[in-house]
């Protein structure tokens, strides 16, 4: 197994990781569970840096100040894809 190829794997696990604790935190926002709960605070500490960025950029966005929903969690799982796909790309051509 070459660098390419365990740089690739450690890459998919990290960006499957954040996937699912991007839905995660999804389904977690519609069930009234204690935010101080333990398995909370690891999928809101896991995406709210991904989710945060994504979220000012909506509010400062001409039609994110007043939406009732969140649309954060969407945006961001396709900007992690669309960056999990670009450095894939990029390891394939350095190796």
């Amino acid at each position: 197994m070459g660098i390419d190829a365990i740089l690739v794997l450690a890459l998919r696990i990290f960006y499957e990781i954040l996937s699912f604790a991007i839905l995660l935190r999804c389904i977690l926002s519609w069930l009234p569970l204690n935010r101080n709960n333990f398995f909370v605070r690891i999928v809101y500490s896991l995406t709210e840096p991904i989710l945060a960025p994504v979220r000012r950029l909506i509010d400062k966005s001409p039609l994110g100040g007043g939406m009732m929903i969140d649309f954060s969690p969407v945006i961001a799982y396709f900007l992690l894809y669309f960056v999990y796909a670009i450095l894939i790309r990029l390891i394939m051509g350095i190796f």
